[in-house]
């Protein structure tokens, strides 16, 4: 469950900008208004969480003026333009300087909405990506970010550090939620190329035109920085990778080879397909995917590594429950054996959402895991299953789990711990260093 986006809308005529709010609510988004550009310029910002809708004509500072100052203030901020009927030529300026899309009035509104779910999806992506750059601005912060202490996760983030350290380009596969994005991030912080730009791209939101501008350039006044120019010494991310038309696989192909060795710019590419019968390989053209799977990671999902299930929703719930300001749901035996059995086909995007609702539940007093364990179930059928796994991985996963909550519960306490459990000391201490409890992470 994500947070409802904002959507600024900026129009003169009070009737336009109460009926286009009206609408906009009604789809879901969080809307706020505002009479002039003057007025909106005060109250969108760098970083605002969400995206404007502006009309073209006004007085005092018209649409295209503030759509300068808006992409001035924030270059990645989407602003969707409304024009009058005959105003294509501004429509087409408009887009020239960075506008997101344009409406030509009389519009249908159902158009308008599915313009606002393109716009708002790719600012959420924008904003994450902006507060992981932050979080991820030096390699300490990886092994938070990585949760997990499962046999494959140590071994990934093995990697990450030593093709941290390369300069040849890496191509990260993955199923959807596995936590790619994270991973490239992770790779840029801790190698020697962290104190430069990371520059990241989805090859899927755009069309080919637009994304050949955008990653080669040349770029047009009021245009950003090419991509390539301005990740140029640091690590250009490429999303979606399997997306890239031949033409723009060529041109990728000629950038690469025009770098030589080392590369000025390490190139990191991410795919997510997800189809049958179908990989990266058998996508790309030959020569560029052997020049990006140079170095290669695959990041697994989230049932090769069930023993970092509970540790990860014990997390995650604590994150949420902060941001929400309640208690994180405690869970039963019975639950946590339902968590580790779960399919999860949406991998750890889909745990933070489970997670996400049960706090919300929790702060309500109503519902349980199980149910939103089974809603999901039901919604994604016919859905993978964990047959084949060990016994010992469950009861390891469950084990671990049941001395962190216990030890969190008690702030550090052995003696309460003990005392809870039924553990003696020599038995619980074994147990903490197994795995990888410290007494020292429970104190406050």
């Amino acid at each position: 469950m994500s947070k409802a986006m904002k959507i600024a809308i900026v129009d003169d005529e009070k009737d336009m900008r109460q009926s286009i709010s009206q609408w906009l609510a009604l789809s879901g988004f969080d809307t706020e208004t505002f009479a002039s550009a003057e007025d909106a310029l005060k109250g969108v910002g760098s970083d605002y969480p969400g995206i404007v809708v502006s009309d073209v004509k006004m007085p005092g500072m018209d649409g295209m003026q503030l759509l300068k100052k808006l992409k001035g203030v924030d270059s990645g901020l989407p602003v969707i333009m409304i024009t009058g009927h005959g105003d294509v030529p501004m429509a087409v300026e408009a887009m020239r300087v960075g506008a997101f899309d344009f409406l030509e009035k009389p519009f249908n509104p159902d158009r308008m909405t599915e313009l606002a779910k393109k716009a708002t999806q790719a600012r959420r992506l924008t904003l994450d990506n902006r507060a992981l750059r932050k979080e991820l601005s030096d390699g300490s912060a990886l092994i938070k970010k990585l949760i997990g202490s499962s046999a494959t996760m140590e071994r990934l983030k093995e990697d990450i550090l030593d093709l941290g350290q390369a300069d040849g380009h890496v191509l990260i596969e993955g199923e959807t939620g596995t936590g790619k994005t994270l991973v490239a991030h992770a790779l840029h912080a801790v190698g020697a190329r962290a104190s430069k730009k990371f520059v990241l791209l989805s090859c899927s939101a755009y069309d080919e035109e637009t994304l050949g501008r955008m990653v080669f350039g040349p770029a047009r006044d009021d245009e950003p920085v090419p991509a390539i120019m301005e990740a140029s010494g640091g690590t250009l991310v490429l999303e979606d990778i399997e997306a890239l038309s031949h033409a723009m696989q060529a041109r990728l192909l000629t950038a690469i080879n025009e770098q030589g060795t080392p590369a000025e710019t390490r190139i990191v590419a991410i795919c997510n397909l997800q189809e049958q019968d179908k990989t990266c390989e058998s996508v790309l053209r030959p020569d560029l995917f052997y020049r990006l799977a140079a170095l290669r990671i695959t990041v697994p999902p989230l049932r090769q590594r069930g023993e970092d299930i509970l540790s990860l929703f014990t997390r995650l719930s604590e994150r949420f429950a902060d941001e929400y300001g309640c208690d994180a749901p405690q869970v039963s035996a019975q639950e946590a054996a339902q968590l580790l059995q779960a399919p999860w086909p949406g991998n750890v995007r889909e745990l933070s959402n489970v997670a996400e609702r049960a706090v919300l539940q929790n702060r309500r007093g109503t519902g349980s895991i199980a149910s939103l364990l089974m809603a999901d179930e039901e919604e994604t059928k016919p859905a993978m299953t964990t047959e084949g796994k060990p016994l010992k991985e469950f009861v390891e996963a469950f084990e671990r789990m049941l001395i962190d909550n216990t030890m969190r519960r008690h702030k550090g306490s052995i003696v309460s711990v003990m005392d809870e459990l039924c553990l003696p000391r020599r038995t619980l201490n074994e147990k903490m260093a197994k795995y990888g409890l410290q007494r020292s992470d429970y104190l406050s």
